[in-house]
């Protein structure tokens, strides 16, 4: 399993492209059908809606296992 920080990064990572490719996704569909633009585009935003979850559900779970650590001895 991949440590929680690359997972967090992976996961940002696609979020910044997904938002950065809006502009672009928009004219690649322009030439379909008005549904099928509406289904690219929708499906594109669940997919920036899930990836937002799960960065969240990814910072909540570092945020557990960091409260877990036992302390290092000074």
């Amino acid at each position: 399993m991949l440590p929680i920080e690359l997972r967090i990064d992976r996961a940002q990572k696609l979020l910044q492209m997904i938002e950065q490719d809006a502009p672009l996704l928009a004219a690649r569909v322009a030439p379909l059908s008005v549904e099928l633009q509406q289904s690219a585009k929708s499906y594109a935003q669940q997919l920036v809606t899930l990836t937002r979850a799960e960065i969240k559900r990814l910072l909540e779970e570092k945020e557990f296992a960091e409260a877990n650590e036992p302390y290092a001895a000074d």
